[in-house]
């Protein structure tokens, strides 16, 4: 079989060529990673209560606030009731006990985004964090779940000003994640 020799030459000819490319490649990856940043370290939970997740260089990294802006929940006036189901929720929580996902709605001025600051200055002494993620970055709810999902912290994420249409990235993720994943 003089063609079928033929054709075995040409494989190996081309393996060898492809394996000297990738070597090529992966030399140049290894010259280009080090002009990179280093990836951000996570915050120290321990002390930190808030964190935003921003991205560098496409990215995504967890940037400590290193002073939230702390309000009293006494201080919120004319939503007793709500804030009451919030309470008893971010309790149930911290706790490890059965709470509902909770999206807030309502005008602008209303109260949504001081109750969940009144709720972490309540409860991080017990353990719960805050994570404020922007509309542009729900796609990498997944890859910020998996960071933090193994912590013994409670975590909460806040999306202020969210809209979304159905088949956007950021609102898939955002049901993915409310909705629960294999992992």
């Amino acid at each position: 079989f003089p063609d079928f020799d033929r054709f075995g030459r040409r494989a190996e000819a081309l393996a060898e060529r492809l394996e000297g490319m990738l070597a090529r490649v992966e030399g140049v990856l290894g010259r280009v990673e080090t002009l990179l940043p280093p990836p951000e370290p996570d915050p120290d939970w321990t002390t930190v209560a808030a964190a935003r997740w921003r991205k560098r260089g496409g990215r995504g990294f967890l940037h400590a606030v290193a002073h939230p802006h702390a309000i009293d929940a006494d201080e919120l006036v004319a939503i007793d009731a709500q804030k009451a189901a919030i309470d008893r929720n971010t309790q149930q929580f911290v706790r490890g006990l059965p709470a509902n996902n909770v999206l807030l709605t309502g005008s602008r001025g209303t109260g949504k985004s001081s109750l969940v600051k009144a709720m972490l200055a309540k409860y991080a002494a017990q353990g719960l964090r805050l994570i404020e993620v922007d509309k542009s970055d729900l796609a990498d709810l997944p890859d910020l779940v998996e960071r933090i999902g193994a912590r013994p912290e409670r975590f909460v994420g806040c999306c202020d000003d969210l809209t979304c249409d159905a088949g956007e990235a950021g609102y898939k993720a955002l049901k993915g994640a409310l909705d629960g994943s294999i992992a």
